[in-house]
């Protein structure tokens, strides 16, 4: 257990520290919000780009992985909408909202250091297959069903091409489909350029998680408690609990099981507020699940890593 705390605090100490410095005024808002652009603009894309870069696509790219993980992602958002109209009776805009928050995982600024912390950077290649996947199919799947329910929305195509304007402006996405396009031509980036994209993408994730702690005082739990307890048990529990399930019957491999697994198991990422605030439902419960899900995440996913 002690090795288990030793590869977690670290990085909950790291968002506990941005937390505390924003909260006692020694580090400004804008200050983060400063930081976070350096980190998802630019450091966290070259993380990634570097990543697909270096991907073994013959092995990377595992159906049963993708299934096992997004499978559960499905089952997330399903009993997340579920839940939010037969639980808290609550109307089916407010549901998709929760149900996106249950499903949208944290996969980069929590999966990717902690996985690294456990097994090791050179254990991440599925962890990178299913970040270039993430973001995608998310908001597609949560803008459809919201256009679907919602009255006078733009419907299926304007969701759709809602989808398609985020997804190409979205720096994350451009990072891992710049990479993915150098691997499949087979181009060699010149020496100082791969060194200085290198250099950025290695401030990535510890600037990353100072700054997520300093984003989380925003995120102040406020009432709608059955909500928050609902969204953070399906992503902390249900998601891993899926996943572990799928990955066992078909077979997965020790590497990608565990990353599988690990990654489901993640707290409700920034997005989740995202989307709820630009819908303008169940805003509360999205804020409040990425701050309680992600403190709750200490005892949770260590205890997914003593599982694994």
């Amino acid at each position: 257990m002690l090795d288990v705390l030793a590869v977690t605090v670290p990085v909950f100490l790291i968002i506990g520290a941005g937390y505390l410095a924003v909260w006692r005024s020694l580090f400004t808002q804008s200050q983060v919000d400063g930081l976070m652009v350096f980190t998802q603009r630019f450091a966290i894309p070259c993380l990634l780009f570097g990543a697909m870069v270096r991907l073994d696509l013959s092995e990377g790219f595992d159906w049963r992985l993708l299934v096992s993980y997004y499978s559960g992602s499905l089952v997330c958002f399903v009993a997340g909408i579920l839940g939010t109209l037969l639980w808290l009776r609550r109307g089916a805009e407010d549901a998709v909202a929760v149900g996106f928050a249950a499903m949208f995982a944290n996969t980069v600024l929590l999966g990717l250091p902690i996985a690294e912390r456990a097994y090791g950077s050179d254990s991440l290649a599925p962890n990178f297959t299913i970040i270039a996947f993430n973001a995608a199919f998310c908001y597609l799947i949560g803008i459809s069903a919201m256009e679907a329910v919602r009255a006078g929305g733009s419907g299926f195509l304007g969701g759709m091409r809602t989808v398609a304007r985020k997804m190409s402006t979205n720096s994350l996405m451009i990072g891992v489909a710049l990479g993915l396009a150098v691997n499949l031509t087979g181009l060699s980036l010149p020496d100082p350029l791969a060194e200085a994209i290198d250099l950025i993408a290695r401030a990535a994730l510890p600037a990353a998680l100072f700054g997520l702690g300093g984003v989380l005082v925003q995120y102040r739990p406020e009432g709608d408690a059955r909500g928050i307890v609902l969204c953070c048990g399906i992503a902390l529990i249900l998601h891993p609990a899926w996943t572990w399930g799928i990955g066992t019957v078909l077979g997965l491999g020790e590497g990608p099981f565990r990353a599988a697994v690990l990654t489901a198991a993640m707290a409700p990422g920034v997005n989740s507020y995202l989307f709820a605030a630009m819908h303008g439902r169940a805003v509360r419960i999205s804020a409040s699940s990425v701050l309680i899900g992600t403190a709750a995440s200490v005892v949770t996913v260590s205890g997914w890593l003593l599982l694994l």
